[in-house]
């Protein structure tokens, strides 16, 4: 058993030393957003999906930029827009002529989904037609094309942003397309300190994209090792009451829940709340997730499966106030 322990922390201490190293690098291009960066790295080694919330000039699509040019990964970014089509993200057919026997067939070509790390810049701003067809790829993780599939390449991550001050001319995500997100991040203005580095920075010339530090087998490599992590019963029935008590119909229901909730998290909030512990733990060091693990990602996790009824909008109760109510008042078993 003990040999098995030993093994199991060399592997722990691997995993930190590569991740500190892919920390280094990304503070190399982006200052500070400790936590932002954390919880993108918690979203790539879980192979989930991230939706980013802050104003312009965060420095959003700077660090999923740097993200994937650590990984040495294929990144593609799409602007959406209200005339974007499916077809601009997926790809489309075209008739294609053979000039040697002068036969033709129908030729697919490869939209921007086809890559590692998608970025969908301003997600709300594109037609519900077009949010589905991302849907169906960030879901089956496969596009269909005149009655065709393909399948995407592994790794395969989407990261979205919406800006949360202008919502003119926008289509709000639906709720079945954010729960495919496992966090929802929120990006804060920078500390004063950083501030002025970013200005330092970014006024002297541009900051070249750090080198590769991971190939896609060793990327694997890692994913597979947060995945195999063991998880305590206490852990995951704690993050099944959590859900529990986001919900107003629920006999475990918090009362908070029933007074300011619509509807409450699904399985998949308690599925992303157990998955999403196993990786911060490895990033602290630690063999398996706690209970702690759960609340300190809880937020993110949670945030925009918690749905606020009109009581809650009146009152200007959110749903970050709701969950730090649940937080404070589950009860650990």
């Amino acid at each position: 058993m003990s040999a098995t322990l030993e093994l199991a922390r060399e592997r722990v201490d691997e995993f930190r030393g590569r991740v500190a190293k892919l920390r280094e690098c990304l503070h190399r291009v982006v200052v500070g957003q400790d936590d932002t960066i954390d919880s993108l790295l918690t979203c790539a080694l879980t192979g989930s999906h991230a939706l980013l919330l802050g104003v312009p000039g965060l420095a959003k699509t700077l660090m999923v930029k740097t993200l994937a040019s650590s990984f040495d990964w294929k990144f593609s970014r799409v602007q959406f827009t209200p005339d974007l089509m499916p077809s601009d993200i997926t790809g489309y057919e075209l008739l294609n002529r053979d000039n040697s026997n002068g036969s033709s067939a129908m030729t697919f070509r490869r939209g921007p989904i086809f890559a590692n790390l998608v970025l969908a810049d301003e997600i709300n701003r594109a037609a519900p037609k077009t949010q589905s067809a991302l849907l169906e790829a960030m879901a089956e993780r496969h596009v269909t094309v005149g009655g065709q599939t393909y399948h995407l390449e592994e790794p395969f991550l989407v990261v979205a942003t919406q800006n949360p001050i202008e919502q003119e001319g926008t289509y709000p995500l639906p709720e079945a397309q954010l729960d495919r997100f496992m966090m929802e991040i929120h990006i804060a203005y920078p500390t004063p300190d950083h501030e002025e580095e970013i200005v330092m920075k970014t006024t002297g010339g541009s900051t070249p994209l750090p080198e590769p530090i991971f190939d896609r087998a060793m990327f694997l490599a890692l994913r597979e090792l947060v995945l195999s992590v063991p998880v305590p019963k206490n852990v995951a029935a704690y993050a099944v009451r959590l859900c529990g008590s986001s919900r107003p119909g629920d006999v475990r229901a918090n009362t908070y829940a029933k007074n300011y909730v619509a509807w409450g998290a699904g399985p998949r909030g308690s599925q992303n709340l157990v998955l999403a512990a196993k990786a911060h733990s490895l990033l602290m060091g630690r063999t398996a997730p706690t209970t702690d693990d759960i609340k300190r990602i809880a937020l993110p996790v949670l945030r925009h499966r918690i749905l606020t009824n009109h009581r809650a909008i009146g009152d200007g109760v959110t749903s970050d106030d709701i969950i730090l109510q649940l937080l404070k008042e589950t009860p650990l078993a």
